[in-house]
């Protein structure tokens, strides 16, 4: 656990010292730090390539294909500039991919694969089954990836639109003012130059000891975990900016049995519980709001004594998922043990999170379980759609603290939905994860049960 002091701590993170953290490869991972002034030098790819994707007055729909940190920031930044024409994609349900084919003018569609592995299998996916569905036309794709990755040089090959190399020493979750974010940001008609003065203003402050916002919020995160109150509720949760914060946090403090728990919009009230300030009075702060919670979680990551760069557990749930669908047949989602039981179970300082299988579009149904959740265990609550949890609150659900209460939610897929060049549909891909992440939690001896969201 880190006794540095704060001017100590802030002047080492800055000369890229590992010893901050663990001593592992954590300067390798700190290429977030500069990435901001990277970008600005980029500007003017960015605004060209739209340019030229809008410039026939054909293109004027743009659907990103992502999970996790390839997707969140994507997905906070539409919300908050209330963006109509641009769609985030990271969901494997049947339900959504039918209803994205249908709703869908795929002459007027621009897709975006992004991954920074170029291997992430649900992204992979859609890029299989939108190409195909959109007549094999690389003009109609780009792609946002590492430099070298498998999906960059597909997307050479099939001369997508644009390609747009990633800064591999930064992690997905850290990657909001990276191409991952920006990219997105730049077809949504932000302006790039305005977003990014504001992050240089951030950038700047996280420099010094005195008024340093992301030390002050860093500091306030690990002293609270200090103190017993590892639950960090984050309110107001405007634009979803809950969602990215979640994953930040989760995936970067979750391991070796430690971890910050985040609750978007629950209630601070309770002994286990802080309630950081969120400071989005408008939208174009959410650029250094994005840095400061970044910054934030490099400095409560010295105090956890943990590694905030790594996800050691992330994998666990995918190697389960690629052994269900390798062992043929169905995967197995039915009902398993009481909801009555596992409640009765929680105790002061546990949390309950529900993890749901479902359709996005039916996530409200969610709202009565939770509130009982609420109401019969006094705990934090958390809920995340899976599979995109699996790449964001996964790690912590794995990796931090045996304090979790775990309820996994499926619903009635549908019709298969079938993925070019796999012998399996999105139906049973989004099956084999939910059973794979049932057992990866099951081994590491968390408390789970299964349920139908049309038996709630």
């Amino acid at each position: 656990m880190s006794t540095i002091a704060p001017a100590e701590l802030v002047e080492r993170i800055w000369a890229r010292d590992a010893t901050v953290w663990t001593g592992g490869n954590e300067a390798k991972w700190l290429g977030w730090l500069d990435e901001p002034m990277r970008m600005r030098s980029r500007i003017g790819d960015l605004l060209q390539f739209v340019e030229d994707a809008t410039a026939p007055g054909v293109i004027d729909t743009f659907v990103l294909l992502g999970m996790g940190g390839s997707s969140l920031a994507p997905h906070v930044l539409k919300k908050t500039f209330e963006v109509r024409g641009f769609h985030v994609l990271d969901t494997t349900h049947p339900a959504m991919i039918r209803h994205a084919t249908e709703s869908l003018d795929f002459e007027r569609t621009l897709f975006i694969a992004a991954s920074k592995s170029g291997t992430t299998l649900e992204t992979r996916c859609h890029l299989d089954y939108f190409w195909a569905k959109a007549g094999k036309r690389g003009e109609r794709f780009a792609a946002i990836t590492d430099p070298g990755s498998e999906l960059g040089a597909l997307a050479k090959e099939r001369r997508f639109l644009g390609v747009f190399d990633g800064e591999p020493t930064i992690g997905g979750r850290y990657s909001a003012l990276s191409a991952f974010g920006l990219v997105p940001a730049a077809l949504m008609g932000v302006d790039l130059e305005r977003l990014l003065e504001r992050v240089d203003e951030m950038v700047e402050a996280c420099h010094g000891e005195e008024g340093n916002p992301g030390l002050e919020l860093g500091l306030e995160l690990g002293r609270g975990w200090q103190d017993g109150r590892d639950k960090i509720t984050i309110n107001p949760n405007t634009g979803d900016f809950g969602l990215w914060a979640e994953q930040l946090l989760a995936e970067s403090t979750g391991k070796n049995g430690k971890g910050l728990i985040p609750a978007p919009g629950e209630s601070a009230d309770g002994l286990d519980r802080q309630a950081p300030e969120v400071r989005l009075p408008a939208p174009y702060e959410l650029g250094q709001e994005f840095f400061r919670w970044e910054f934030a979680t490099a400095v409560a990551g010295s105090i956890l004594g943990i590694n905030p760069f790594d996800q050691p557990d992330v994998q666990a749930a995918k190697d389960r998922t690629n052994e269900v669908l390798a062992a043929g047949g169905e995967p197995d989602v039915e009902p398993r043990g009481a909801l009555d039981v596992l409640l009765d179970r929680a105790r002061p300082g546990d949390y309950v999170a529900v993890q749901a299988f479902i359709d996005p579009a039916r996530e409200q149904e969610l709202e009565p379980l939770l509130e009982r959740a609420r109401e019969e265990t006094g705990c934090v609550v958390t809920h995340g759609l899976g599979p995109r949890y699996l790449h964001s609150t996964g790690q912590l659900h794995k990796g931090g603290p045996p304090t979790g209460l775990f309820v996994q939610v499926v619903d009635d897929y549908g019709p298969e939905v079938p993925i070019p060049n796999q012998p399996f549909g999105f139906g049973r891909l989004i099956r084999a994860q939910a059973e794979g992440d049932f057992q990866s939690l099951k081994e590491r001896g968390r408390q789970i049960v299964r349920v139908r969201l049309e038996d709630l």
